[in-house]
């Protein structure tokens, strides 16, 4: 898959002369600027209650638990914006077309062309050596339905790109949510995401998906 990168950014090189890029939005359309304003208005109006705190580094993979209804994206979005986290998105390029584009860009969508053949997981984890900040969110669970288990790629690309795995959840039943510990991938995929289980176990007790993570790691 081919990534294609066309917000406004600056290339230059560290000192140990490796290649880097920095965005450098231009201040978010009123239709952009509006529409996160709603967004933001109807999480606070929920009462939520939020734990930890943003993670101690400038690019990670940010977990999204539990991916069970439509509502997740406006309280998530709510959880990271409270926390001070911009939280970047990958999406299919069809979505990032005109008229959508810029409003894409700004909601810190990076368009995907899945059409082109090549190692998904190999283009997302090089992006990271290029990028100065990049806090990339992932869903695990693929469906919101969370019958078919994890996907094991989020683990992969910040394997790859030597980056943590943070874990965010949402409680929808209690209004609660929040940031966990940053966990560094050692490339051993079970022992890793049992670490990841035992956080979500501890916070979303009794919580059914919780056991789709202990099933893929028995498997």
């Amino acid at each position: 898959p081919r990534l294609k990168y066309r917000c406004p950014h600056k290339k230059h090189v560290d000192n140990r002369g490796n290649l880097r890029i920095s965005c450098h939005m231009k201040r978010p359309t009123l239709l952009s600027r509006i529409t996160l304003g709603i967004i933001l208005w109807l999480y606070r109006r929920q009462g939520w209650t939020i734990s930890g705190h943003a993670p101690d580094t400038r690019k990670c993979v940010l977990l999204g638990f539990p991916h069970s209804t439509n509502w997740d994206f406006i309280f998530f979005l709510g959880v990271v914006h409270q926390l001070g986290i911009k939280p970047s998105f990958m999406g299919k390029v069809s979505l990032f077309r005109w008229p959508m584009t810029r409003f894409m860009h700004d909601m810190g969508g990076i368009p995907v062309d899945r059409s082109r053949k090549g190692d998904y997981v190999s283009a997302v984890a090089r992006e990271f050596g290029l990028r100065d900040d990049l806090s990339l969110v992932m869903a695990p669970e693929g469906t919101r339905s969370g019958a078919k288990g994890w996907r094991s790629g989020f683990y992969y690309i910040a394997y790859k790109a030597g980056v943590p795995i943070v874990p965010a959840w949402v409680d929808h039943e209690n209004k609660r949510g929040g940031i966990g510990p940053a966990i560094m991938p050692c490339g051993d995929y079970a022992a890793d995401l049992a670490k990841i289980a035992d956080f979500y176990s501890s916070v979303l007790p009794g919580n059914p998906r919780v056991a789709q993570i202990q099933k893929g790691i028995v498997q």
